[in-house]
């Protein structure tokens, strides 16, 4: 295949574009996925529902010599290459006005055949493509993960889901700049946060902690941490309770 880009997105904004069931084979490997920033704008982009037992990677460019065509002499500004079919992302703040082109790339050592996979891209601040950094299943007991945002990355994305007569208490603690939480439900399970789909959040601001208390309604859920300003590590811990009414 050429390093031609492929797909021509047009210009990115904050209502994500999506691309589903595209595929990269041995004899194609690579599919190339081309947008525009008018201004200075973050980028989002996910490529989730990898086929099972199969591994796709992404990696974002800018058109560096202003050339209109992608090629070897464009920088690779950024990369997602997590193993298996595990979702890959890039979440960029502040990314200039110009060229970019989405490569998505099949891993050879990690796949037979053909792989499958959806695309989405936005500029929204914060992300409103729900891809899963980690997948903590069905509650059953309290969970907790470390991470960070910033301007590399500034949204990490988690998905739960609780029962009948359980509850769960968000706490994100061990800022050192300003990160925000928020609860989102997929109501219509496209993989995007639409409107009336974020029910808490939690925006505090400066290096203050951030909670969501008494989610207790079963179902699936995702909950974001993202960047409000500079960089920092964070603690994401997951309370699980079981209700009163059990």
């Amino acid at each position: 295949m050429s390093l031609s880009a492929t797909v021509n997105l047009g210009t990115l904004t904050n209502t994500p574009v999506t691309r589903n069931s595209f595929s990269v084979t041995p004899n194609d490997p690579k599919d190339v996925f081309e947008f525009r920033l008018n201004g200075t704008r973050n980028i989002n982009i996910a490529v989730t529902d990898i086929s099972a037992g199969d591994d796709a990677d992404l990696r974002l460019f800018r058109d560096s010599n202003n050339n209109g065509v992608f090629d070897s002499a464009d920088q690779q500004i950024a990369s997602s290459i997590r193993g298996g079919n595990n979702d890959d992302s890039i979440n960029l703040a502040d990314q200039v006005t110009g060229l970019y082109f989405a490569q998505v790339e099949r891993f050879a050592r990690g796949s037979s055949g053909s792989v499958s996979y959806d695309i989405a891209l936005s500029t929204s601040d914060p992300s409103n493509i729900l891809h899963t950094e980690q997948d903590f299943g069905n509650l059953s007991a309290d969970r907790s993960r470390t991470g960070f945002v910033g301007n590399t990355d500034t949204t990490d994305t988690y998905e739960f889901s609780i029962g009948f007569f359980e509850g769960v208490n968000i706490n994100l603690t061990g800022l050192s700049s300003d990160a925000d939480l928020r609860v989102i439900r997929d109501s219509n399970n496209n993989g995007l946060v639409d409107s009336g789909e974020v029910i808490r959040t939690s925006t505090r601001g400066g290096s203050l902690s951030e909670s969501i208390s008494d989610i207790n309604l079963s179902g699936d859920y995702f909950v974001q941490v993202y960047q409000f300003s500079g960089n920092t590590n964070y603690t994401l811990t997951l309370d699980h309770f079981t209700t009163r009414f059990a």
